[in-house]
């Protein structure tokens, strides 16, 4: 059991799935491509309780138990790791080959570390490094993952994400619901027509009212007066005295003057439509 360095060199190729090295490590070495997968309708890809891969798995167990990544334990990890597969076994769930692959990795691990062989053939890496490199992918895992959230995080407006070019129309539909009855209609209706079955009675106002008569014994009486041009109100001041008696002497007393010009006593003159009607005493002819 070995504390992960920041960058170590020459760690070996951890195994894949296909048994082949796919990564490039800080130290420059470029490692073999893996082969070219099969197609996704000839492989079987199996996400094992929303974990997407042997790694992914790995840094989840190390979270659990609150470990830090720059002091992992290899062995405890590894232990961690392999019940949860056997677990998953026991219950008769498919796992993807990237598990099955992972866990025998850990397990020749743990042997190596508990049990170290004699001195290896050259090449051939340490225990130590192995389990460094592995505690070196998981401290990447985890940077990257916290580098994504910090990205998903930022304000995406305006990049990926754009207001509506113009606002959608808001469309209020109204749908009118009656809760009333028939019984309750038919109510409303008798109440209706008993209102107006009611017998009112009606009295009319005396409305005062000046008699064509008495506007032309008037308008005789002050025909001497008129000698010059002058409107009805100005001859008829007192007797428009009364807001309610004023329409009628207008009124009448028009009338008694159009008597009067027939007769030939006065004159009558109008500038303009709707202008003040004038009158006076007509003069005889020189």
């Amino acid at each position: 059991m070995t504390n992960s360095p920041d960058a170590p060199a020459e760690l070996p190729v951890l195994p894949t799935a296909a048994g082949a090295p796919h990564e490039t490590w800080p130290d420059g070495k470029s490692e073999p491509r893996r082969e070219a997968l099969p197609s996704d309708d000839e492989r079987l890809i199996i996400d094992v309780a929303g974990f997407e891969g042997p790694l992914d798995l790995l840094l989840e167990l190390a979270r659990q138990h609150k470990v830090d990544l720059s002091q992992i334990s290899i062995l405890d990890l590894a232990d961690q790791y392999i019940a949860y597969v056997d677990r998953a076994r026991a219950m008769r769930l498919e796992l993807a080959a990237d598990y099955l692959v992972m866990a025998a990795w850990l397990t020749y691990l743990k042997s190596r570390l508990l049990i170290p062989l004699p001195p290896s053939t050259e090449g051939e890496a340490s225990p130590q490094d192995m389990a460094a490199r592995l505690a070196f992918r998981l401290q990447r895992l985890q940077a990257m993952r916290e580098r994504g959230g910090q990205l998903m995080e930022r304000s995406q407006l305006g990049i990926d994400v754009f207001f509506r070019g113009a606002p959608e129309p808001l469309v209020i539909e109204r749908q009118r619901e009656y809760g009333d009855t028939l019984m309750d209609l038919l109510k409303a209706y008798a109440e209706r027509r008993a209102r107006k079955m009611v017998r009112q009675t009606y009295t009319v106002k005396r409305q005062p009212v000046w008699s064509i008569k008495e506007a032309r014994e008037t308008l005789e009486r002050l025909v001497g007066t008129m000698d010059d041009w002058g409107t009805f109100d100005l001859w008829l001041e007192r007797y428009l005295a009364t807001p309610e008696l004023r329409r009628s002497v207008r009124a009448s007393s028009f009338t008694a003057s159009l008597e009067l010009v027939r007769e030939g006593v006065l004159e009558l003159r109008q500038d303009d439509v709707f202008k003040p009607i004038y009158v006076r005493r007509r003069h005889a002819a020189a």
